[in-house]
């Protein structure tokens, strides 16, 4: 069974960080909506918003996504941990799917090598942080400080 820190400090640095990555995600999407409407929805043009490459139908996804995690940004609950934990595989898996169609007709997002960086840089952060922000009782953080408790550990503390 995986191991997430409970109540971990800087869990509010880390709900900053991926609210800050949805409200970025949610501009680029409004702002490439607005750049490509009226275009078919996987159009394969040069339409760039916010220095990535899209269409409308990326940009539509974006703006979904975005609210989503912003949404599980603000929450206080462990909703907020799954949908980063969520976000960051979703992000890391199309990255890696869309550079290895890059320069094909199946891009059909209209990525481009600079979208498969950001991509791949959003879903690490979102990994990241995911595996840092759980929350729960207090109890239960006291108990995994206690386990983590090592005689060697402490040793070296002192």
């Amino acid at each position: 069974m995986p191991h997430f820190p409970v109540n971990h400090p800087a869990r509010p640095l880390y709900r900053v960080l991926s609210g800050l990555i949805g409200a970025y995600i949610l501009v680029f999407g409004v702002w490439g909506v607005a750049e490509t409407i009226g275009e078919p929805l996987f159009a394969r043009s040069s339409t760039w918003a916010l220095g990535l490459r899209t269409n409308l139908a990326f940009s539509l996804a974006s703006v979904i996504f975005g609210v989503v995690l912003i949404i599980g940004a603000s929450r206080r609950t462990n909703l907020g941990h799954y949908m980063n934990l969520t976000a960051g595989v979703v992000f890391l898996v199309t990255s890696i799917l869309m550079m290895s169609v890059l320069q094909t007709a199946a891009n059909f997002l209209n990525f481009s090598m600079s979208t498969v960086v950001v991509s791949m840089l959003f879903g690490l952060i979102l990994l990241g942080t995911g595996l840092y922000d759980k929350v729960g009782p207090a109890e239960h953080a006291e108990a995994e400080r206690e386990h983590r408790k090592h005689p060697v550990a402490d040793v070296h503390r002192r």
